[in-house]
């Protein structure tokens, strides 16, 4: 069998193509370990038509990953699917899963599949019946291949009377060691650039790695959609990819894309000490997603330091403990957040800032206060984004019930765009907006930032996406 594997255009104001899905990385694997034959097709990178790939490779199989941000050119390459070759389509990821009827009522849609794809996707793929599913069959075909679906846990679908039906969620993979290596060779990996291009230049392919999955805490501005369980894979079995990536692809940097890479505080030490025999440590690695800054003790970050470690990420989100508290539920403190930077600098560490404008019920006042800690920690990046209440989110029903929603249309949830998404009593678009723009001013524009970013050589390397990010948050 044939599978073509799809990620869609992403509709953002900068460019994105930082890495290769890892999910569809995972399906590829996981398809080929099955005996199928399998095309990856990155709409971001790709530089033939998805009609032209669809007619040359003829597939008997298609899936597309989505979030919110990609739904709709979901949609559309699903409808195009349909209108080439009627085959079955199947949409997962993190907007299918949280509004997954949406998605299994639309025509140019066969299966939904909700959380994690990796096992559903393989019975899906070895059941043969599924490959004749289409909207043209014939009622009584068509209810043969339903009822083939009900044995099948985590996927929504709609049966011939036009229900949408919800098959039992699927338990989460236990054991994430049984999982085969993530299929790069099925993807373009030149045309991909380095996993933070606007704060180093790596000569070198970049690879992302999980080594965990989940988060046993639950903000409410996250869109985390597995349930509130964490797992971890092995440390003999992380480095053994890491063995992989480095001495076999050649990889010049690696990402670890974990929520919450530092949970079990012994793995992680592990995971450093046979980096360190294995002498993997030449090769930088950097925490994309950040780590928990109350988990982050001094010998916890020298160790990962000395395994090769730049730069590690951490979610602040604001600046006032109150908001930490009672708005987004962090179980974090200040004083945590002040020590973990403290410590990252000790041992010699880059850190990057993740912070939060306009959180509901926040005040100009707690919004200086988010600007004036980002300033005191002073990290190579401060990341300020507007939150922004995703669907299946607890702020979302918090922006519903309690506020208003401005934007319609899901191509707008992206927050690098300068414009609020929602309102609330006493928190309007126009302070948020106002507050975002002030907080890259006050922050970029101070004279040691300035020509700390002018005697970078990223920012003459990069010149043209720095100068598009400068224009959109500092002067736009």
């Amino acid at each position: 069998m044939k599978a073509l594997l799809i990620s869609p255009k992403t509709n953002l104001p900068i460019e994105t193509r930082t890495s290769p899905s890892l999910g569809l990385a995972y399906l590829g694997a996981v398809s080929e370990r099955q005996g199928h034959t399998v095309r990856i097709y990155d709409g971001d990178v790709e530089d033939t038509s998805l009609e032209k790939v669809l007619r040359g490779f003829d597939p008997d199989l298609v899936g597309i990953t989505a979030n919110t941000i990609q739904i709709k050119s979901a949609w559309r390459d699903a409808a195009l699917v349909k209108s080439v070759a009627d085959v079955p389509v199947v949409l997962g990821g993190p907007h299918p899963t949280v509004l997954p009827a949406e998605s299994a009522e639309r025509p140019e849609v066969d299966i939904v599949v909700r959380g994690e794809g990796e096992v559903t996707w393989e019975e899906l793929c070895q059941w043969r019946t599924f490959v004749s599913l289409s909207r043209t069959t014939a009622n009584d075909e068509r209810r043969g291949a339903i009822s083939g679906l009900q044995s099948v846990p985590g996927i929504s679908y709609q049966t011939p009377d036009g229900q949408v039906h919800h098959n039992p969620d699927r338990p989460v993979i236990k054991d994430l060691d049984s999982l085969p290596l993530p299929a790069y060779h099925l993807f373009k990996m030149d045309s991909y650039t380095n996993l933070q291009p606007t704060v180093d230049h790596i000569e070198g392919p970049s690879y992302p790695i999980l080594t965990s999955r989940g988060c046993p805490y639950r903000c409410t501005y996250c869109s985390q959609i597995g349930p509130r369980r964490w797992r971890m894979r092995s440390a003999e079995n992380v480095v053994a990819e890491w063995r992989w990536l480095v001495r076999d692809l050649g990889a010049a940097e690696i990402g670890v894309l974990d929520d919450s890479f530092n949970i079990n505080r012994q793995r992680v030490l592990d995971i450093c000490d046979l980096l360190i025999k294995e002498d993997l440590t030449h090769v930088p690695w950097i925490m994309i997603n950040g780590i928990r800054a109350n988990l982050a003790a001094t010998e916890l970050l020298g160790r990962m330091r000395q395994a090769g470690c730049i730069r590690s990420a951490f979610g602040v989100e604001s600046g006032n403990q109150e908001i930490l508290d009672s708005v987004i539920g962090k179980q974090l403190t200040l004083e945590q957040v002040r020590a973990a930077f403290k410590a990252a600098k000790e041992v010699g560490m880059e850190t990057i800032g993740f912070f939060m404008i306009g959180l509901p019920g926040e005040t100009e006042e707690t919004m200086d206060e988010t600007i004036r800690f980002a300033i005191e920690l002073d990290p190579v990046v401060a990341n300020f984004s507007m939150a922004t209440p995703f669907p299946g989110t607890e702020m979302s029903r918090i922006v519903k019930e309690k506020g208003r929603l401005l934007i319609k249309d899901y191509d707008d949830f992206a927050f690098f765009e300068g414009r609020a998404s929602f309102e609330m009593d006493g928190m309007k678009a126009e302070l948020v907006e106002r507050k975002w723009k002030e907080a890259h001013r006050r922050f970029y524009l101070r004279p040691s930032r300035v020509m700390r970013t002018l005697l970078k050589k990223e920012t003459w390397l990069d010149l043209p996406r720095t100068v598009q990010v400068a224009w959109r948050t500092v002067v736009g």
